[in-house]
């Protein structure tokens, strides 16, 4: 079993390394000292080449919100598949999703599908651009919303780059300057800070990116102010206010601005609205969205994609959104309530430092217990880094997938014992690491 080397997965990995850089195509599918390979999913958990079964509470970072292998979703596919995959010109799927897409999203009007969530932001950030004329985009520090330069500064800013107040900062080497100086970084959650920051930008600033709980800030909710102030600058200034919901989408019927708030121009979501197939999609307001609109010849954002909308993706998509009805998000609640309350009883029972956060069916463990308001206060230093992956490594060898970050998405196919076999597994592995340090 992993780690040892006499395994499958480490056999596959050996020939992995001769053909990615790194040993791995995805960066966070590594494990260290080598990650494991599935063979099969199936509800709310997976198997490995070796025959392991793990409970998976990553469900591919929070795409598969119905687990793996859902009946309903192989159905839809396999029936489309036989049909063909992809096409040049459109099919009624594409109509059908983005209809039900847009009766959730009560303040979108239009919706454009794309093939990922990085790819849905980085239009929405050239749709900013075209419909205002400028050329900066403000975001949160800390905060992450897909591997694209602008999209990635000051991703993982730490004491020794961020300085007194959040600045630019690079997060792979060689990003040319002008990206530094086109991506305003704000404070998360502190109103009178991004407020005089965006003002001192006004006649630069194209857009504001906020995911309303960003996780890397700790997944705390933005708070009622904070939104408010975003969404009155923005229209004092005439900016663009552009919501990435490709996460926070599965929090509610309606999504995070559903349950939030805000008011977005813009919308990026992804992940669960493919039902386990690659998908990204922009929506929102009309006059916004007119920049991608090419019926009268060049559109001021072009914006098309060959696997764009392919039916695959699509069918899958429906079918997983047709499930999510009120109801599956109440028992999603549910589901989440009881995974943080286990948490915290592993917390107490194993005397281990941390504590737990979440909206909805998602939950963060920190190895901490300082008081979260935004991405400085969330931040781990190395030594809570690892501890963390020591807890990952842990619940491994218990037989529960989680991340290295230690956060959980929950799907609608996970049963309460599941989360309670979680819970326990967590206190044996915290007491474990807690005897240790």
């Amino acid at each position: 079993m992993w780690p040892d080397q006499n395994t499958q997965s480490y056999a596959l990995t050996e020939r992995a390394r001769r053909v990615f850089a790194g040993g791995s195509t995805r960066l966070l599918a590594w494990l260290d000292p080598y990650p494991i390979y599935l063979s099969r999913g199936e509800g709310a958990y997976v198997h490995d080449v070796d025959g392991n079964p793990y409970f998976d509470l990553t469900n591919n970072f929070a795409s598969l919100i119905h687990g793996h292998a859902h009946p309903r979703i192989v159905a839809a596919v396999t029936e489309r598949v036989a049909l063909g995959t992809c096409f040049t010109l459109p099919t009624p799927a594409d109509v059908e999703l983005a209809e039900l897409l847009l009766q959730r999203l009560e303040g979108a009007d239009k919706i454009r599908f794309l093939n990922s969530g990085t790819e849905a932001v980085m239009m929405a950030i050239r749709a900013a651009r075209a419909y205002t004329g400028r050329p900066m985009i403000a975001k949160v520090e800390g905060a992450y919303h897909g591997m694209y330069d602008h999209a990635e500064i000051s991703l993982d800013s730490n004491p020794d780059t961020w300085g007194q107040t959040p600045k630019s900062v690079s997060y792979s080497h060689g990003t040319p300057e002008a990206v530094l100086a086109d991506t305003l970084i704000l404070p998360f959650n502190d109103v009178e800070g991004a407020e005089a920051a965006l003002k001192e930008h006004a006649d630069r600033l194209a857009g504001v990116l906020i995911d309303p709980v960003p996780a890397t800030c700790g997944m705390i909710p933005a708070t009622p102010e904070y939104l408010a102030m975003l969404r009155r600058l923005c229209d004092e200034l005439g900016a663009v206010l552009i919501f990435d919901e490709v996460v926070s989408f599965r929090y509610g019927y309606q999504g995070a601005q559903g349950v939030f708030g805000g008011d977005p121009d813009l919308t990026t979501i992804a992940k669960i609205i493919g039902g386990g197939f690659p998908v990204g999609a922009i929506a929102g307001k009309a006059e916004v969205m007119a920049v991608f609109d090419h019926s009268h010849g060049k559109p001021l954002a072009p914006a098309s994609g060959t696997f764009s909308a392919n039916p695959v993706s699509m069918v899958a998509g429906k079918a997983s959104m047709e499930m999510l009805d009120p109801e599956a998000f109440a028992h999603l609640q549910r589901l989440g309530d009881h995974a943080r309350d286990v948490i915290e009883q592993a917390i107490r029972d194993s005397g281990f430092v941390g504590q737990v956060t979440g909206v909805g069916s998602n939950f963060l463990i920190h190895p901490h217990v300082r008081h979260i308001t935004d991405y400085r206060s969330a931040w781990r230093a190395p030594a809570e880094h690892k501890r963390m992956k020591a807890l990952q490594h842990g619940m491994l060898k218990q037989g529960v997938f989680m991340a290295g970050t230690g956060s959980g998405f929950i799907s609608t196919v996970t049963a309460t014992k599941d989360l309670d076999h979680f819970g326990a597994a967590l206190a044996k592995v915290m007491a474990d690491l807690t005897r240790l340090h």
